[in-house]
């Protein structure tokens, strides 16, 4: 099994001071770490985009076998062939004293209106969203809704959050992936978990 070569302690920080804070931090750093064949690197710098941890939950209804997305604006899309409107999973940030689940519960009813229960959640994975210039990370579920009871637009106004559900058939969000449709890391991560896991899912969430 594989493991890491390093761990933390084997990077030296020689200077670290914080360059920008708003929204995100940037970081600069001047830093040293080992190498494979022995010895320390020469100073790197290096600038590191800080964020909060964050969690999506992809919503699945076993019985119809429909996901259930959102749709809105990213700024970060702006120059994209599709367009700054991205589908993608109901998302948030960690940014209280709450857990990872708790979150996930909160932003399910936020950004969709979906009831989730926090013993329903089941873990997809986490993962470094950006490793080569943010901390990043980012835990993602998958969860048991009732597609038919979810629509309209929801979101908070307090933070500028305009956010459309999308009912969408498994099979067709399968081929929006092989077709390159799907334009975010989490959401085709979590369409290729589906793919694998959807059978048992039905089994298990079928007659809930």
């Amino acid at each position: 099994m594989y493991k890491p070569t390093f761990k933390r302690p084997d990077v030296r920080i020689a200077h670290q001071e914080t360059v920008y804070q708003g929204f995100y931090q940037v970081q600069k750093l001047k830093l040293q770490h080992r190498l494979f064949k022995g010895g320390w690197s020469q100073e790197l710098q290096r600038e590191l985009v800080v964020r909060l941890p964050a969690v999506a939950v992809l919503m699945y209804d076993a019985k119809t076998d429909q996901v259930v997305l959102i749709e809105q604006f990213r700024v970060g899309g702006m120059t994209h062939d599709n367009g700054p409107w991205q589908l993608e999973m109901v998302a948030g940030m960690i940014d209280t004293q709450e857990t990872s689940e708790q979150v996930a519960v909160r932003e399910c009813k936020e950004e969709s209106g979906a009831i989730i229960a926090q013993s329903d959640l089941e873990l997809v994975c986490t993962y470094l969203v950006t490793p080569g210039g943010s901390n990043e990370s980012l835990d993602i579920y998958c969860a048991p809704v009732d597609a038919s009871q979810l629509g309209g637009v929801h979101g908070l106004p307090t933070e500028g959050e305009d956010i459309k559900v999308q009912v969408i058939e498994r099979q067709t969000l399968w081929q929006m992936l092989e077709q390159g449709r799907l334009t975010n890391a989490a959401t085709i991560i979590a369409a290729q978990w589906l793919q694998l896991h959807y059978p048992r899912l039905k089994t298990q969430w079928g007659s809930l």
